[in-house]
């Protein structure tokens, strides 16, 4: 009885001391792990192993929806993935002085090529749209470069003017005028996918400027009247409109599309048919490879897939709101948030036309869908972003004592 009673109060202190431990234990271990990994360098390390994981990733996956009709198209994209590689290496190398005096050379550019698609022998129509040019044989579309020069382009004037951003017209020029030439343009090339993009990348540069609510409301409502008017002037957006809001009945043009998008979501499950084995990628999902490409990856990784692109996306953006909330400079804040907004809102329209939340509008999923130039741009971005992240408070210092510790654990370096 005594034994059993002392066993008894034993076995009580045992899982007394495992209880007491293990929930007090785990915040602990938690905050500390946590503590561990924010570092100095903890935002240049997501920016890369994301935009990493994401291209490899949309590279796996344009293979498989590519390979029915040939491999050429999978060895170009993988050409231009090649070659945004490189330019985001180089970018992250860019100073924060420098990328501010690229502000005007890089507007002046975009809005020169996006006025190059009007010139007949450069400029070419693809799907409706005439926003390509045709260059040596490649197609590319200047709207793509000018998402990074709007970027850059706003955070170097608002980052000028800091001090004068509570006055309303110094907020409006240069910028708005800018905007709205880059954005007729598009507008005029029959773009409106990329023009809202546009408009919500300023109103995001905008926004973490902090301006005046009613300069911000008064440009939201500009906004909103100019794809009003541009969706009620054009049969094809308003017959998208239409489709959208009454729903898919048929399977003719933007109908097609949806209701084969929909039924690859539904035949992936919660696993997927498996790595190649998308049964829609073979004529039914003629996009099957660009825009709606984010069917094809819930029909062959199931929602398992597509909750892994949304939680690479989910760390991108986390990424972006830490380098946003940790930089002391204004022109990184607001070009940070630029980037964001465009990548974020690209993304939302894209998978929301997928799963018939939005109308199809035709705009990528980043670094997933197939385009080249699109491809480019946004690596180019992301790089600028690794810049930046590089030189954040204490970053420096870190990278200089990471360089010290490896020289002094080097074999090498005693000899």
């Amino acid at each position: 009885m005594t034994t059993r009673t002392g066993a008894t109060r034993s076995g009580a202190d045992r899982s007394g001391r495992t209880s007491q431990r293990s929930p007090e234990s785990v915040p602990a271990r938690l905050e500390a792990f946590l503590e561990r990994i924010d570092t100095p360098l903890t935002t240049f390390h997501l920016l890369v192993s994301t935009t990493t994981a994401l291209t490899i990733f949309g590279l796996v996956m344009y293979l498989s929806a590519s390979s029915i009709r040939s491999y050429d198209y999978f060895l170009k994209q993988l050409m231009y993935a090649a070659i945004g590689a490189v330019l985001c290496v180089v970018a992250s190398r860019i100073p924060v002085r420098a990328w501010k005096r690229l502000a005007w050379p890089g507007i002046g550019l975009a809005v020169v090529l996006q006025a190059l698609i009007f010139v007949p022998g450069l400029g070419d129509d693809f799907q409706g749209n005439r926003n390509w040019l045709l260059i040596g044989g490649q197609r590319l579309q200047p709207s793509e470069f000018a998402k990074l020069a709007i970027v850059v382009f706003g955070a170097g004037i608002l980052d000028r003017k800091r001090h004068k951003l509570a006055n309303i017209w110094h907020v409006i020029i240069p910028l708005v005028p800018v905007t709205v030439l880059l954005l007729a343009l598009q507008l005029a090339g029959q773009d409106l996918g990329t023009g809202l993009v546009l408009l919500s990348m300023v109103a995001g540069i905008l926004f973490a400027a902090g301006v005046p609510s009613r300069l911000f409301a008064a440009a939201g409502a500009v906004g909103a009247l100019a794809v009003l008017l541009m969706t009620l002037t054009s049969r094809n957006r308003m017959g998208r409109i239409s489709t959208w809001l009454g729903g898919c009945t048929d399977m003719v043009d933007v109908c097609r599309q949806v209701i084969n998008g929909q039924y690859a979501l539904a035949d992936g499950g919660w696993w997927g048919r498996g790595p190649g084995m998308s049964a829609e990628k073979w004529g039914w999902l003629s996009e099957s490879r660009n825009d709606f490409i984010f069917a094809i990856i819930g029909e062959e990784l199931g929602i398992a897939g597509t909750f892994m692109v949304l939680a690479l996306l989910a760390v991108l953006a986390y990424a972006c709101y830490r380098l946003v909330f940790r930089t002391q400079d204004l022109f990184v804040r607001l070009a940070t948030a630029g980037v964001m907004t465009w990548l974020m809102v690209q993304s939302f329209i894209n998978m929301g036309a997928v799963t018939g939340l939005l109308p199809v509008i035709g705009v990528p999923l980043p670094l997933v869908s197939g385009g080249g130039t699109a491809m480019i741009s946004t690596l180019l971005a992301l790089g600028m972003l690794m810049s930046f992240a590089r030189e954040e408070p204490g970053a420096p210092e870190a990278r200089a004592l990471s360089r010290l510790r490896a020289t002094t654990t080097d074999p090498r370096s005693s000899r």
